[in-house]
């Protein structure tokens, strides 16, 4: 099987904590090179000191904020004139929870802007570089949500389903030139989202934290939250040279707890 990325460029969405983080790490290590992208500059420098570069890699990072969509374009055009990148991972922090309905439009459109409209920001930043070098990857990672809403996550639910749609739209116009384009659907993951979570769980549910993580685990057959590094696995088979027939899925990375097919 084919998992080598040597003298591949990947962009990492979201590389200064968790699954980007996870993700970012795992794809050094495959040989490709890292471009880190998160708004928090010191996080981004910790993790770049922790990428492989056994084969020789120079990795950099990229400081941009996705609620201010100009501003990652214009930093994006300076970085894509330099090199191709041949593995774009869109990978964004969720928006909070709230029922949907109660949910201020303000809070529709800047989910929108920090998700869609960065990603198609980002997605045709590198296509052209995709095209030319004859090797595309665009992983997106998105939420169970898109099978399943989860309770409480109207917000999420609703611009994560738009993104699911958007990205099985691309799949079809970009793979004609040798670009796959995929979902990755994480369940719930020890990160700091997950926290969040855990947190309004135990609110809503008037119980204990560790009551409401007892109760959220017996939700999964698999009986216990993700690694980052286990979605990570995901991403970065679907990135390399082995995945290239799997084209427009969404892949639930969830210890079969999402209950559709």
């Amino acid at each position: 099987m084919n998992l080598n990325l040597t003298q591949k460029n990947a962009l990492v969405c979201g590389s200064s904590a968790g699954i980007g983080k996870a993700s970012a790490i795992e794809l050094a290590q495959m040989g490709a090179t890292i471009t880190l992208i998160a708004r928090n500059e010191e996080k981004l420098k910790a993790v770049l000191s922790q990428l492989s570069t056994e084969q020789d890699q120079e990795h950099d990072y990229l400081v941009a904020d996705f609620s201010k969509p100009g501003e990652l374009k214009e930093k994006l055009l300076n970085t894509t004139l330099q090199k191709n990148y041949h593995i774009l991972i869109n990978n964004t922090g969720g928006p909070k929870g709230g029922a949907a309905y109660a949910a201020e439009v303000a809070e529709f459109e800047n989910a929108f802007r920090m998700h869609l409209v960065c990603n198609q920001i980002l997605v045709q930043s590198v296509v052209p570089g995709m095209e030319l070098d004859g090797y595309g990857r665009i992983i997106n990672i998105i939420s169970t949500s898109v099978k399943q809403p989860i309770e409480g996550l109207g917000v999420s639910n609703t611009i994560r389903g738009a993104v699911a749609n958007w990205s099985k739209t691309l799949s079809t116009e970009l793979g004609p030139k040798g670009i796959t384009v995929n979902n990755v659907l994480p369940g719930f993951t020890a990160t700091d989202r997950l926290a969040d979570i855990v947190a309004n769980a135990s609110r809503k549910m008037n119980k204990t934290e560790d009551e409401a993580i007892a109760f959220m685990k017996k939700l999964v057959p698999a009986r216990r939250f993700a690694q980052p590094e286990e979605v990570a696995n995901a991403v970065a088979f679907l990135a390399s040279p082995a995945a290239g027939y799997i084209n427009g899925i969404n892949l639930p990375v969830d210890g079969g707890r999402t209950k559709s097919l």
